[in-house]
């Protein structure tokens, strides 16, 4: 099976208790593979199947705050 990538940037993140929280959040998303989260250039990439709501992920971003 294929996978797609894409990497978002992800502001406000400070510490890796937002790293930890970004990446089990984003786990638990149907169709999503792994999620790697990089404190240091704030990007998360996301491997997923299928497809893939955008607005969705950026919704759960911002609710995390």
């Amino acid at each position: 099976m294929f996978y797609k990538e894409i990497t978002v940037i992800v502001d406000g993140m400070y510490c890796e208790h937002c790293v930890n929280s970004v990446k089990k959040s984003l786990e638990k998303i149907e169709n999503v593979k792994s999620v790697k989260v990089n404190l240091n250039d704030k990007k998360c990439t996301i491997k997923y199947k299928n497809n893939l709501d955008l607005d969705s992920i950026k919704a759960l971003i911002e609710e995390m705050g």
